[in-house]
C-alpha cells in the first residue's frame, strides 16, 4: 500500500496521548483499516491495538511492538525545515515512541511476506503500569520480537530491569531530651543507606552481565519522623534497582532485607523490612538476546547500527521470555545537548524515521523469506 510514515508521524505528534490514548489509538486503527493490504485489526480488552498480516504459508511469527502513550505535559508539534531529508519533527512523543511507531507501520505494510506472519501489537500504557503488554496473549508465540523505542538506529539486544522497593526502619519514640530512652530510626537509616554500597559485594550476588555490566542500587527518596523534638520511631527510604539476569524482583527483595538486617547497628536495635512497590503487572526484568542471533545480525546489517544495550527498562522484558527480542528505532533518549525523550526539546529526524522503516522492512523480508 501507499503509506507515508512522515505524514502519519506529523498527525500522530499533533494527537495528544499524554492523558488519554483514545484519540491516538483511533488514528492508528483508522490507518490500519484503510490499508490496501489485507490486514485484520482488533482492539482487545486491555486497550492493545493488534493487527496481523498473514502470508498463507507456514513460517516464523514476527511481532512488532511499541506504544502510543506519552508523558505529560504535551509539547506542541513543529516541523523544522532544513531540506526534506534533514527536516526535524519536534513535539511530545515525536521520538518516544511515535517516530518508532511510524517506522514500524511503514515496514509492517511494505514487507514482502513469502511465509509466516507479522503481528503489530501496540500498547496503551508503557509509560505507567504496562497493563496492556502484560495482557497480550498471542494465539501463537512469536519467533522474534522488535520493540520500537528511540535507539539512534542502534540494535539494542539487552536492557537492565527496574525494580522499586521501600525499606522501612522501625524504632521507638522518646523525648529528644532523653534520646537514650528511644530507638532512633532516622539515625539507624543512615547506617543502612551506607550498607547499600556493599550489597553487590555480598556472596551469591548476580554475576556481572557481559552486555549490561553490573547491577545498580540507588536510594531515591527518604522520609521519617513526625516532630522536631522527638526521637523518630520510623523512617523509610525508596531504592531503585537496575537489575541484570538472572535476578528477579522477589529475589532482590529478600536479599536486600537479609543484607540490611545484618547491618543494623548493634547500639540501635531497629526492625527492618523491605517491600516491593505495589504493581498489578510484573516488574520489567532484565533481558539479553545473544548478539549472534539471526534477528540481531539481520537488523544490524540492515540498519548499520551498533549492537548495544538499551539505556532504559522497556516492555521488551515481557517479550524476551517468549522469543529473541531487540529494541530499535529512530530518535534518542538523550544527545550531546541533554535530554530528548520525556523533555521539552523532544524531536526526531525525518531521515532517521525513513532509515528505520527501511531497516525493519529489510529485516522482516529476510526473516520471512
Amino acid at each position: 500500500m501507499s503509506f507515508d510514515p512522515i505524514g502519519f508521524l506529523e498527525r500522530a505528534v499533533q494527537t495528544p496521548s499524554h492523558e488519554d490514548v483514545t484519540e491516538m489509538r483511533d488514528l492508528l486503527v483508522e490507518t490500519l483499516e484503510s490499508a490496501d493490504a489485507e490486514v485484520s485489526v482488533d482492539v482487545d480488552d486491555a486497550g492493545n491495538t493488534l493487527a496481523v498480516r498473514e502470508s498463507g504459508r507456514e513460517g516464523p511469527h514476527v511481532v512488532l511492538n511499541t506504544h502510543v502513550d506519552t508523558v505529560p505535559p504535551h509539547v506542541p508539534f513543529e516541523r523544522e525545515a532544513r531540506g526534506t531529508d534533514d527536516d526535524t519533527i519536534r513535539g511530545r512523543g515525536s521520538c518516544d515512541a511515535k517516530g518508532p511507531l511510524a517506522a514500524i507501520l511503514a515496514a509492517f505494510f511494505a514487507a514482502d511476506l513469502e511465509r509466516g506472519r507479522v503481528t503489530l501489537a501496540v500498547t496503551p500504557d508503557e509509560e505507567t503500569n504496562s497493563t496492556g503488554a502484560a495482557a497480550l496473549d498471542f494465539d501463537r508465540e512469536p519467533d522474534a520480537v522488535l520493540v520500537g523505542e528511540p535507539t539512534e538506529l542502534d540494535v539494542c539486544n539487552a536492557a537492565k530491569g527496574r525494580f522499586q522497593a521501600t525499606v522501612t526502619v522501625g524504632g521507638a519514640n522518646a523525648h529528644a531530651a532523653e534520646p537514650q530512652a528511644g530507638v532512633n530510626a532516622v539515625r539507624a537509616a543512615g547506617d543502612l543507606l551506607a550498607a547499600l554500597d556493599s550489597f553487590d559485594d555480598r556472596e551469591g550476588r548476580p554475576d556481572e552481565s557481559d552486555a549490561l555490566g553490573e547491577a545498580t542500587l540507588t536510594p531515591t527518596t527518604i522520609e521519617g519522623g513526625t516532630a522536631t523534638n522527638q526521637v523518630p520511631a520510623e523512617c523509610s527510604f525508596v531504592v531503585d534497582r537496575r537489575s541484570v539476569p538472572p535476578e528477579t524482583a522477589d529475589g532482590f527483595r529478600a536479599a536486600l532485607e537479609d543484607h540490611l538486617r545484618a547491618h543494623v547497628p548493634p547500639e540501635i536495635p531497629v526492625e527492618v523490612s523491605v517491600s516491593l512497590a505495589e504493581r498489578t503487572t510484573p516488574f520489567l526484568a532484565a533481558f539479553e538476546t545473544p548478539a549472534d542471533s539471526r534477528l540481531v545480525e539481520t537488523l544490524r546489517d540492515a540498519s548499520g547500527g551498533e549492537v548495544r544495550p538499551f539505556g532504559a527498562a522497556t516492555e521488551a522484558s515481557y517479550f524476551a521470555e517468549m522469543a529473541p527480542t531487540v529494541v530499535f528505532g529512530p530518535g534518542a533518549l538523550a544527545d550531546d545537548e541533554g535530554a530528548v525523550a520525556h523533555a521539552p526539546r523532544e524531536h526526531v529526524r525525518v531521515a532517521d524515521v525513513t532509515r528505520a522503516a527501511d531497516a525493519i522492512e529489510t529485516t522482516l523480508t529476510s526473516l520471512l523469506s
